[in-house]
């Protein structure tokens, strides 16, 4: 069992239940036809025969009720009612609640801390056994523990509330209601008769030797990646250490590490797939989680890779097309855009009277800017039909998000003379900003401390304010220039990081979606429960005669359990019926927790702290920050061992479909 069901939980026995008593004392006969008992026994409900063969002749009755045992038994009922409690059910045979319940217990009494109660009101609580692969119980999506963030103000009532003890520990029921499945596998295991579960043992070999193939295929398809992948590391720990190498790594910096990403993945599937997760398979719940964890990473890949084969085999089929495409693009958006702005911010752009000595100056730094740029990727542009190439052939053998990453660093490779410029027009603008701020604390009288971070009161003299007054005046004057310039080239330099923003979000949603949940949610919703729920089934109010005489080997005396069964003939209990049902999750609630953690990493204020950075002349981040997975240790073992950890990995699917995903 599960460590906290330990710590909660005990085996015990509760009580007893037979079929309603007649007159004399002797079991009821139940009449039951034989496709009835055979679904009594499959459901693994009570066989009255086989109760009265198993104890023989009939005990009788003791006078309160209870049912004379065996020997055995009837040393643990007088144990129970000793030290702890006894109940004693009845039920009717001849009751019809349905086709999933037979028969429904009836409370007959409970001895409780020594005395008889026939009083009291039962709800009888019928669940299906959770079964892995089938379905299981959950209080709510996620964990049932997580913690909720509290409001600041809460009233007193909540806080009393939380402070009473509960009466149940719902987590530890739903986790043993999870659990019972494997008391019963372990049960048919050792009484029931073993059968043969080979019914077509031609079509079982034939699987498996399919099953055998596939596996060493796999095993070889991963090896020759693992012996690639190998190489390359080694190649590339010589020259790591050069400036090339740095520089390499630093301008392409998002491709570096999802091709980590990729490679850790390939390395470590076959310990995912064949991990030992047997501690979790007692409950069920934790079972489907130990198998979703399983099969995450190589359903993660597979998906990828497939992704990249499709946008990968277009791509290389009109390699020349989209080659075309891109060339004419950049040279419309230089030409009718970058160049013709800047020819329109050095006249009279949006009727602005700018100063024509600095507009001209500004102007003319971007503009050669972007012309020396433009000379030289129109030398390069013969080599961009191989680097299209390259991008399909890195999609179809690594997977879509690889050539996504390439396509970040080569946009703001592309786009380094926009950046540029728009890092050098933010300097300018910020400083000048700055510059004024403190020439207009200076006329308040007032300087800013930068040790405490707040404004002092400060005495300036004549010539302080005289020589802020000149410069204040050219610099005022001179800002509608250079903001110009500033607000063109932040909204270039915006979109193609908002762009960049975009793929890096495509990315990390590619990597967070959990397909294997998705494909499963799609074939068997029930194995996603959120939360449970109770149906009504019956309710109804029984009648309960007390017997007359006292209890004989019972707590108490005669007289007093005659007094108190006196006083209470003739009452009535109620008996609540009810199935306990489990709600089920959309796909909705099983994407969002994974994308949430995506977003975990990313400021919740990113919007506003770029628009006032915007505002005040620094730049806009070209990345979100996204989560990605968490990157692992490089791994390296003989090629004979993981190819053999490849292989025993695929075959444990089938060799032990209980404990996998795959049924």
């Amino acid at each position: 069992m599960p460590v906290f069901l330990q710590e909660t939980s005990a085996f015990t026995t509760l009580g007893h239940c037979a079929a309603d008593f007649s007159c004399n004392g002797q079991l009821s006969s139940i009449e039951m036809d034989k496709d009835d008992q055979r679904k009594s026994n499959i459901h693994g409900h009570i066989n009255l025969q086989n109760y009265q063969d198993g104890f023989g002749e009939n005990y009788g009755r003791w006078s309160c009720g209870c049912q004379k045992l065996g020997e055995l038994l009837e040393q643990c009922r007088q144990a129970s009612i000793g030290n702890s409690n006894w109940m004693q059910f009845i039920y009717d045979s001849h009751e019809y609640f349905g086709s999933e319940i037979h028969w429904i217990p009836r409370l007959h009494h409970i001895h409780w801390n020594g005395q008889i109660v026939f009083d009291c009101d039962v709800h009888v609580v019928v669940y299906e056994t959770p079964r892995f692969g089938v379905h299981h119980f959950l209080l709510c999506f996620g964990s049932s523990s997580e913690q909720v963030k509290n409001p600041l103000m809460k009233p007193k009532w909540v806080d009393e509330l939380h402070q009473k003890q509960s009466l149940l520990d719902l987590d530890a029921v739903i986790l043993a209601i999870n659990s019972s499945n494997a008391a019963k596998i372990f049960f048919d295991r050792n009484v029931r008769p073993k059968r043969s579960s080979v019914q077509f043992p031609i079509v079982c070999m034939f699987s498996a030797l399919i099953w055998n193939l596939l596996a060493i295929s796999v095993a070889s398809f991963s090896t020759l990646f693992y012996i690639i992948l190998q190489l390359l590391s080694h190649f590339a720990s010589y020259g790591s250490e050069s400036w090339i190498c740095i520089i390499l790594a630093k301008a392409f910096c998002n491709t570096w590490k999802n091709i980590r990403i990729r490679c850790c993945q390939i390395l470590y599937w076959p310990i995912f797939l064949g991990g030992d997760y047997h501690r979790s398979l007692s409950c069920v719940e934790y079972a489907e989680k130990a198998a979703l964890h399983r099969h995450a990473m190589w359903s993660c890949i597979v998906v990828d890779v497939f992704l990249g084969s499709l946008i990968g085999l277009a791509l290389l089929f009109h390699a020349e097309s989209a080659c075309l495409c891109v060339l004419k693009f950049a040279h419309n958006i230089t030409n009718n855009l970058l160049r013709s702005g800047c020819v329109w911010l050095m006249g009279v752009p949006a009727g602005f009277k700018l100063n024509t000595e600095l507009a001209g100056i500004l102007g003319m730094i971007s503009f050669n800017a972007i012309q020396i740029w433009s000379t030289l990727w129109f030398h390069m542009g013969f080599l961009f039909i191989y680097f299209i190439k390259g991008l399909a052939i890195s999609g179809i053998i690594l997977g879509v998000t690889i050539p996504a990453a390439l396509m970040i660093d080569m946009i703001a490779l592309a786009t380094l003379h926009v950046s540029s410029v728009n890092w050098f027009l933010s300097l300018l603008y910020s400083l000048q900003i700055q510059a004024l701020a403190a020439l207009w604390r200076l006329f308040g009288g007032r300087k800013w401390n930068p040790l405490r971070r707040r404004l002092d009161s400060y005495d300036y003299t004549v010539e302080q304010h005289i020589v802020g007054s000149l410069l204040f005046t050219p610099l005022l004057l001179l800002l509608p220039t250079t903001s110009v310039f500033y607000i063109f080239f932040t909204i270039l330099n915006t979109t193609i990081c908002l762009l960049c923003i975009l793929v890096e979000i495509t990315i990390s949603i590619i990597h967070a979606t959990p397909y294997s949940k998705i494909f499963l949610w799609l074939m068997s919703p029930r194995r996603f429960p959120s939360g449970t729920w109770l149906e009504i089934i019956s309710s109804q109010s029984n009648a309960i005669d007390s017997p007359e005489i006292g209890c004989l080997n019972e707590i108490g005396s005669p007289s007093t359990g005659t007094q108190q069964r006196k006083d209470s003939s003739e009452r009535r209990s109620s008996v609540l019926v009810s199935f306990l049902r489990s709600n089920l999750s959309n796909i909705g609630q099983i994407l969002l927790p994974h994308y949430k953690n995506m977003f975990s990493g990313v400021c919740g204020s990113f919007i506003t702290s770029s628009a006032r950075g915007l505002l005040t002349g620094r730049r806009m981040p070209s990345t979100l920050g996204t989560g990605l997975p968490a990157p692992m240790p490089w791994m390296s073992i003989p090629y004979k061992e993981y190819w053999r950890l490849c292989r025993d990995s695929v075959i444990a699917c089938m060799q032990n479909p209980e404990h996998h995903l795959i049924q």
